[in-house]
Formats: structure tokens, sequence, C-alpha cells
């Protein structure tokens, strides 16, 4: 075994996490560094006494990270901006949080010259290659222990365990049915009976938002304001992003809308049944692509969605750090510096439809698309036009026949 004096280790006060600290400590007899970052996490009591159960357990340095504001700015924007969903569903809002993690963690590493870094990922999901390949190329000399891939617990009854006999501090328990994993962006639920996909998820796997059901009777309607592609404004009020996201959010949740449910496919070659709550993902994607339709031209309209659906899978492959991803963001902000005005929603039982948007920059030209007495439309050139764009399918259709 390697020489490792120093790990820096990705922990959530959770379960792995906290058992990952006194395994690694024993394994390696190293000195054990968490770093925990705050990115909107749901159910965190107290980040104090993460810090405080962090030392319980034998860490030697805990850092606590509010990076909130860097999160949605430098990454869950972006991703805004490119309309990004994951097989045209899933807003990426855990796989958003893992480069933004892996970069700090390997400021950390280097500050506290520190020989690897570690994080609690199982062996089929796709954190760990999020989190390996964001290390790897951030210092591709950094050594990587991954624990859950190679300790000797199999279940999670088996890790309550052996926190328990060594007097480690934990919440979870044997009768806990869900994995879950959140973030300012979104909530993503799995285990349990979701695991069967033709089972309804259960009202308690969700945690933000309302059932349908349960939500007003009347809809309410939401103003919301974006420069370059990015959301500044709610009903007319300027807002921080943070807050910003924040508050659509709970407006969300009440109205139960950004519940997802998908069977997706998993970069390690297996489907997962997954549930997703993104109540303000939903809302600020669904406004973002309408004021893209009024304001962006046909053929850069349909090059994005191509180019979206490309960043998506980037992101969701951990592929944040490559030059391709970098490059479509210069694409994508090239695109958005007309993307300005403003998108009234309707929210109402679970739903988030468009009802209106305006923009200065709009290339909807009222008198070009009327039926009405203002109608400017050159209609004696549509016969030519049509001629000429189907004179290769006449030409064809003349060579191949009737009865060909």
């Amino acid at each position: 075994m390697k020489d490792i004096n120093k790990i820096v280790l990705a922990y959530s006060g959770g379960l792995d996490t906290s058992v990952a600290i006194k395994w690694l400590k024993e394994k390696y007899n190293a000195e054990i560094i968490a770093y925990s970052a705050n990115v909107g996490q749901i159910g965190v009591e107290s980040w104090d006494l993460i810090e405080e159960k962090g030392y319980q357990t034998g860490a030697a340095k805990v850092y606590i990270d509010d990076v909130q504001e860097e999160f949605v700015k430098d990454y869950v924007f972006k991703a805004l901006k490119t309309n990004a969903l994951y097989e045209g569903k899933y807003p990426l809002a855990t796989a958003l949080s893992r480069p933004l993690i892996s970069k700090k963690m390997i400021d950390i590493a280097k500050e506290n010259g520190a020989d690897a870094v570690a994080h609690g990922c199982t062996g089929k999901g796709n954190d760990q290659v999020r989190f390996d390949v964001s290390f790897r190329a951030l210092n591709p000399e950094i050594d990587i222990i991954a624990p859950l891939r190679t300790w000797e617990f199999k279940t999670r009854n088996e890790e309550i365990d052996y926190a328990k006999a060594n007097d480690i501090p934990i919440k979870a328990t044997k009768d806990s049915p869900y994995s879950l994993d959140s973030n300012l962006w979104g909530i993503a639920i799995e285990c349990g009976v979701l695991e069967d996909p033709w089972n309804e998820p259960p009202a308690d796997a969700y945690y933000w938002t309302k059932d349908p059901a349960d939500t007003p009777d009347k809809p309410l309607y939401l103003t919301i304001g974006f420069e370059k592609g990015e959301p500044v404004q709610i009903d007319g009020k300027d807002m921080e992003p943070v807050n910003l996201v924040k508050e659509l959010n709970k407006i969300g949740s009440e109205y139960g809308v950004g519940r997802i449910d998908m069977v997706e496919n998993r970069l390690v070659g297996i489907k997962s049944r997954e549930i997703y709550e993104a109540p303000a993902a939903v809302i600020l994607t669904e406004a973002h692509q309408h004021l893209e339709d009024m304001t962006l031209d046909r053929e850069t309209s349909h090059y994005k969605r191509i180019i979206s659906e490309k960043f998506s899978e980037l992101l969701y492959y951990g592929l944040w750090f490559s030059p391709l991803r970098s490059a479509i963001d210069a694409f994508v902000e090239e695109t958005q510096q007309q993307v300005n005005g403003e998108v009234r929603v309707k929210l109402f039982k679970g739903q988030c439809t468009v009802v209106g948007r305006k923009s200065p920059y709009s290339l909807y030209q009222y008198d070009l698309a009327t039926y009405d007495t203002e109608d400017s439309f050159d209609h004696s050139s549509a016969e030519g036009f049509i001629k000429l764009w189907g004179l290769p399918t006449q030409v064809y259709g003349s060579v191949k026949g009737p009865n060909k």
C-alpha cells in the first residue's frame, strides 16, 4: 500500500462518510481532513453540529464551506442558460454540485499537503465517476480513495453496526427507506419501494413539494425577469441568485411543481428508477426556453437544442472540466446576449405553464404573424418560395416515378 499521510474526505455528516472517517484513519493510519460544502442541502440541522461530529468521529480538521452563491452563479445558471435536462427530464442538480465540491477539495488538499482525496460514493452510481474524473482533471497526480468500493461492509445495516461499535454519532436507522441527495437546484430520491418502477412513489418519498391534489384551487401567476439568460427578478423585484432560487423552490413546492419520476440510463450501464423534486429548476428552465423561442433566430434555436443535449450528457457523465464543455459554454454565452425580457408563468396543480412573454429583442413581429388587416407579409412570394424549396423532391419524384 502506498504511503498516504493525509486524506481530504468529502464529508456530509451522514452514515457513509461518518463511518469513512474512522475506517480511513485506521486503514491508512492517516490524518483525515473532512470537507463539507453547503450547496443548500435540506434537513441540515446545524453546520456547527456537522463540524462537531466530524471532530468527534476522528477528523483532524473539518472545513465547513458555504458555496451556495458560487454554486448557483457558476454552475446552476450555466446549466440553465443551456436548458440542460438529462434525457429531457432531469435538471442535473446532483451532477452540478460534484465538480464544484471536487474543485474545493483539490484546493484544500494543496493547502494542507494531502496525498489523497476520498468520497463516499458507491461502485454502481454516477457520482463516483463525477468525483474521480474531476479530481484527475484538476490534479492528475492525486490519489483517489473510494471506501464504499473496497471496504468490507455489504449493507447499510453493517455500517450502522460498525458505527455503534465505534461510538460514531449517526442518525441513520435500519428502517430508513430512501437514499437522498439535495441542494438548491433539486432533490434526488431513490431506494426502497421506488426500486420497483411499477410502484407509484408514496407520499413520504417527497420532501419539498405538496401533492398536487392538496395544492390551492386557484392558480398563481409569476413574472420572471431575465438578463442575458439569467433570472434576476420575480414580479419586478430584483433578487440575488441564491434568494431567487430559494424563493421559487418555496413557491413552486406549495403548488406541487417540480416532481419528476423517470427511469434513466446511468453512465455505468444500468437503468435506474429515480424521482426528483426541482421546483425552481422546472419553473426557470420552462421560462428560459420560452424566452429563447422569442429572441433566438430559427437556426440558432434549433442548433442549441443539439448543444443542450450534449452539454447535459457531459455534465451527467462527470465531464464538467472537459474542453468540450468549456467550448459549449462559450457558444451558449454568445447566444444569451439578447435573451432579455420577462416571462409570465402559471402555477397550478403541479404544472408550470408559460402564458406570456415579452422582450425588447423579440424576433416576433406582429405585422408578419397576424392574419388581421395589419398583415404585412408578402403572400405572393410564397408560391415561388415553395417551388424552389420543393424542387429537389420534385426532381427525385420525377426520376423515381409513381410505380418505382
